[in-house]
């Protein structure tokens, strides 16, 4: 497990939600304070409230957003279509390696088990998404 991968995992066990946990392993990498990236993952946890897209691949897409983003238009191109395009890849690598994005589908019961623990899926999209940030290097933190 990669170091991103342990932050993010302690931070869950801490109380933070999945999208939390991933998410603010990385803060440091951005210079944003914990405390505001806390505010801005906490409805996206247990599925975005609702069991849907899996909390920790939306932190996943957090980082990944704040990597590729210009974040001002008036800076040069938009950067949204190839954001879109590198989520599109890190989200279907998820689901490559746990069998599925949505948080139903990841807790549903197989003999018993959920087919995927959350600490499992936060592990994995902070490893994906630091492997994004080792990929895509625009940022002097990592």
């Amino acid at each position: 497990m990669s170091s991103k991968a342990e932050k993010a995992v302690a931070l869950h066990d801490r109380g933070y939600n999945c999208a939390q946990a991933v998410a603010c392993a990385f803060c440091e990498d951005f210079g944003i304070e914990n405390e505001q990236m806390f505010q801005i993952a906490e409805g996206f946890g247990f599925g975005m409230g609702m069991m849907d897209m899996c909390g920790a691949v939306t932190g996943m897409i957090m980082v990944i957003g704040m990597e590729n983003s210009i974040g001002d238009l008036e800076k040069g191109k938009a950067t949204k279509g190839d954001t879109y395009k590198k989520v599109k890849e890190y989200v279907q690598k998820f689901k490559e390696t746990n069998g599925a994005y949505y948080c139903r589908e990841l807790k549903a019961k197989i003999d018993g088990k959920p087919m995927c623990s959350c600490e499992t899926c936060i592990a994995v999209a902070a490893e994906l998404a630091e492997q994004f940030l080792k990929e895509n290097k625009k940022t002097d933190t990592i």
